[in-house]
């Protein structure tokens, strides 16, 4: 057979823009929404993450927005044909074994409350860290989530005095490790690199303080394996308050990154929350801090972690 034959049957052009079924645009719109609800969940802006990815930042937009390479539609088409998974067809990590497998078809279609117990069963299952009664200590050890503003450094500090506990700043345990600022550690080093210095500093704090009040940088949620540590480890409250409440204690304390050069601040911020909200919902325990004084929000948040002390039940939910 001719060269050019070979070349021509084993070469297939991708549809055109114009020619893709409903099926194809469907796929390339969810998959703009997921790498949108990633960049928010982790507070990176779009052209911090196209310099870091080495892309151009119209060609990321167009990735976000369902215009992307039509490349990624061959892949699809193929793993149709395979009757596969995409994920499996690109070496996803939960492909490459018949465990791994088994494991996804048992956990395929299960609603939230049954996933939350699985992960909760097998993060006991391999957690060789913990000591014995680890799961009645964890009560002991409070760790605060939530976004810039929420309040988690003054009402962590203000909690621990209360209740006697040592109080952890887990960002500044993160540039102790590192030996500067978390700002320096991304600009140097790296998302990954920051997250590896989160994980070390939690490891450690978990290891040190059997009796603590941990606040939290806002975005540790967006990491699983963290948020999993933290999960084992702590009781969680979130301390929620709307976009604006967040926007303005952060204002009031005299920090204005957030508006810095950003005229559509709000708009980010409220992004990043939606994004993580799932993620913050992980937590047992929930404290609505809008439209209450600090003492108001301190007594709530004194009552809820002497509940946890004692033995309350989880996924409680304060006003």
């Amino acid at each position: 057979m001719p060269k050019s034959t070979v070349a021509k049957k084993t070469t297939s052009p991708a549809p055109p823009a114009s020619g893709r079924d409903s099926g194809q645009s469907h796929f390339l719109l969810a998959l703009g929404e997921r790498v949108r609800g990633l960049r928010s969940r982790q507070g990176v802006s779009r052209r911090a993450l196209a310099q870091s990815a080495g892309i151009s930042e119209r060609h990321l937009a167009n990735l976000e927005y369902g215009e992307g390479n039509v490349s990624i539609l061959v892949l699809l088409q193929v793993a149709q044909a395979l009757e596969c998974s995409l994920a499996e067809l690109i070496g996803d990590m939960t492909t490459v074994s018949p465990e791994w497998l088994m494991i996804r078809s048992l956990l395929e279609d299960r609603d939230e409350q049954v996933l939350r117990k699985a992960r909760m069963a097998i993060s006991r299952a391999l957690d060789s860290t913990a000591a014995p009664g680890e799961a009645q200590g964890t009560r002991s050890r409070i760790a605060l989530i939530g976004l810039r503003g929420a309040g988690k450094s003054t009402l962590g500090r203000m909690l621990a005095e209360s209740l006697g506990f040592a109080f952890v700043e887990l960002s500044r345990e993160i540039e102790q490790f590192a030996g500067c600022s978390i700002a320096e550690i991304q600009d140097l080093y790296g998302v990954n690199a920051y997250r590896r210095y989160e994980r070390r500093a939690l490891e450690e704090s978990i290891q040190i303080y059997p009796e603590a009040i941990i606040g939290t940088p806002g975005g540790l949620v967006s990491d699983p394996v963290n948020f999993n540590l933290l999960l084992s480890h702590c009781s969680t409250i979130w301390l929620r308050a709307s976009p604006e409440e967040h926007m303005q204690r952060v204002v009031a304390q005299g920090d204005f990154r957030p508006m810095a050069g950003n005229r559509e601040a709000m708009d980010d911020l409220k992004n990043i929350l939606q994004s993580r909200e799932a993620f913050y919902a992980k937590a047992q325990y929930q404290l609505d801090t809008g439209s209450h004084s600090l003492e108001e929000t301190f007594e709530a948040l004194l009552q809820l972690a002497r509940r946890i002390v004692g033995g309350a039940t989880s996924n409680t939910v304060m006003h």
